[in-house]
């Protein structure tokens, strides 16, 4: 019988018998578990192998005539159902455990591998090949070759030309020199004409007396142009064109794109006057009458700019005009060829905004309305010999910015109007 509420037996008064507590037949007398007062046959679990546990549920799940003896011997169903939770739960257990052991063998695998990794870097740093300690060491105080490290033309040696003008140049921490070192061929600075000189800023509350066009742009340029074109014991004179700013393509056009922010004719004669000396040495870009004669720095003037004054001089222009990109589309109708007056005699950019003229991508792509619109635009700009520049295109989120520039120059669009350099130059936009 089963023993009453107060007893006191535990595992540790039980002794495992030294025979199987069932054989091959079905036992029906009391098991010695219960006989001991344990409720519940989970300890006795601890002591048997796991293939007398199995044999033992085969037995306990019997039906028919042997249920009943089991159950009058007390080992009813709740018995036998709490045993096979047991057996399953603990199948379920050596397969976490087992999962959990390939899990962090992997784990520590990969642990192995990086470390070895790293302890071999640190090894053969300690041994480097005569190639490695010699880029080490170049150019370093007291080695051979510290007077070899330079040449004469190497400012922007590396430096490779990007597509890619720098919208409002002036707002960057170093003007210019950010530009140029990031790869881009074109700048912009903003121009205002105060008491007789031409002031850089976006805004009059910008302006400030030390930074002017000539101190933020025109010194700078003539210092690298001169660097770049060194007067040596090897080349006493220059017979050819003059190298440009980029050591790594010497004949790569820099465009200066001055933006007019006062009145345009009252600007005018105070910027040709400052280019004069880059026109003496035969920097500027410039149309001859019949051709334009490339250099290493191209003028061009937007904003307010006065058409009529760029077009003044037919036989030695080297200030060019920012023409409306708007108007050249190649499906308007309502225009003539012959009724378009910008060319590339006179122009160099075909301009216009993104946003007002061929609208935000709501789809995260251009429709084939803006698609059209955009090769009408670039058709006719390339038509005229012009160069395609949109400036107010989607800025962010940055995945739709470059899906539209790599769409832009998909398309035909000639340079890139950017404010990011380091992500605008990260790309061979040539390869697309």
């Amino acid at each position: 019988m089963p023993p009453s509420a107060g007893s006191t037996a535990s595992l540790d008064d039980a002794s495992v018998p030294s025979e199987p507590l069932l054989d091959d037949g079905l036992s029906t007398e009391t098991p010695w578990w219960y006989e001991r007062g344990i409720q519940s046959p989970l300890c006795y679990l601890r002591w048997i192998p796991l293939r007398r546990r199995f044999a033992q549920l085969a037995l306990w799940l019997r039906s028919g005539d042997e249920k009943g003896d089991l159950e009058q011997s007390g080992f009813n169903d709740r018995r036998r159902l709490t045993l096979s939770t047991t057996l399953c739960f603990c199948r379920r257990s050596r397969r976490v455990r087992l999962l959990l052991f390939i899990i962090l063998g992997g784990l520590t695998m990969l642990g192995l591998v990086q470390l070895i990794s790293l302890l071999s870097g640190v090894f053969v740093s300690f041994f480097p090949s005569y190639i490695d300690r010699n880029v080490d060491l170049w150019g370093k105080t007291g080695d051979p070759s510290e007077y070899l490290a330079h040449w004469p033309t190497d400012q922007t040696a590396d430096i490779r030309p990007v597509a890619c003008h720098s919208h409002n140049d002036y707002w960057r921490q170093v003007p210019l020199y950010s530009a140029i070192k990031a790869g881009c061929i074109s700048v912009e600075a903003d121009v205002w004409l105060f008491d007789n000189d031409l002031y850089v800023g976006h805004t009059k509350s910008s302006l400030a007396i030390n930074r002017t066009l000539t101190s933020l742009y025109l010194d700078p340029l003539l210092t690298l142009l001169a660097k770049q074109n060194p007067v040596t014991r090897f080349q006493p004179g220059y017979d050819g064109p003059p190298h440009g700013i980029f050591n790594t393509k010497p004949f790569q056009t820099l465009v200066l794109l001055v933006d007019f922010k006062t009145n345009g004719h009252d600007i005018w004669p105070y910027l040709t006057s400052q280019l004069s000396l880059f026109r003496e040495k035969g920097y500027l870009t410039y149309f001859n009458g019949t051709t334009v004669i490339e250099r290493p720095i191209t003028v061009v003037a937007t904003g307010n700019a006065p058409f009529d004054l760029v077009v003044a001089n037919s036989t030695n222009r080297d200030i060019f005009f920012d023409a409306p990109l708007a108007e050249l589309a190649a499906s308007d109708s309502s225009v003539t060829h012959a009724s378009i007056p910008y060319d590339f005699r006179n122009s160099y950019y075909a301009s216009v905004s993104f946003h007002k003229s061929i609208g935000f991508p709501w789809r995260f792509q251009l429709s084939e309305k803006q698609l059209y619109l955009l090769r009408a635009q670039v058709k006719g700009a390339h038509d005229r010999g012009l160069k395609v520049r949109y400036w107010d295109s989607p800025a962010w989120p940055h995945s739709l910015r470059n899906q539209i520039w790599t769409e832009l120059v998909r398309e035909g669009v000639d340079i890139l109007n950017v404010d990011d350099l380091k992500s605008a130059t990260a790309k061979d936009w040539n390869r697309i």
